[in-house]
């Protein structure tokens, strides 16, 4: 949550000549509503499920670069599906976090007293199973998007050459 995954997805997207895509996008236009809408009237639970069927039809999809919702690594099942593509865990603290969404209503989980404690939980909670479904990790503290883009794009050069030479040994 605040990691940068819409704006790092679509640079990147526009720069790899791929479609973008955003999974709450997606679920937005099929319930024709928005996020808090959802949550509102079905709950997280509820929530989870349409995420999960958008993760199952969009991560099927070939060569399209996908951002996620931050909580889309609870379910075992949609670890699976991003388990098709190429994974990049957009790693930001707490701090990061924060100064992100601070103004953000559109945040359902972080309507709430103490938003700090809620993002503490949920990254402690999701951390490990980002990092047990990506192939590459990268901290997006860094304060200009396009220069996390070029780092990821350094990283991706790297991860390609080394896949390349595994292959050729």
């Amino acid at each position: 949550m605040g990691a940068g995954k819409t704006t790092i997805g679509k640079l990147l997207a526009k720069h790899l000549k791929r479609p973008f895509w955003d999974v709450d996008w997606c679920i937005s236009e099929k319930a024709g509503a928005d996020i808090p809408w959802i949550f509102q009237k079905e709950g997280e639970s509820g929530f989870r499920e349409r995420e999960s069927r958008a993760m199952d039809e969009l991560s099927a999809m070939p060569s399209i670069v996908l951002a996620t919702g931050g909580g889309v690594v609870e379910r075992e099942c949609n670890r699976e599906y991003l388990k098709r593509g190429l994974v990049i865990f957009l790693d930001a603290s707490v701090d990061t976090q924060i100064h992100r969404t601070k103004k953000d209503k559109n945040r359902p989980l972080l309507q709430t007293d103490n938003p700090r404690v809620v993002l503490e939980t949920l990254y402690q909670r999701r951390s490990p199973l980002y990092q047990e479904v990506a192939d590459i990790t990268v901290a997006t503290g860094r304060a200009y998007p396009k220069q996390m883009m070029a780092e990821i794009l350094d990283v991706l050069i790297a991860y390609a050459k080394n896949i390349e030479n595994q292959q050729t040994s």
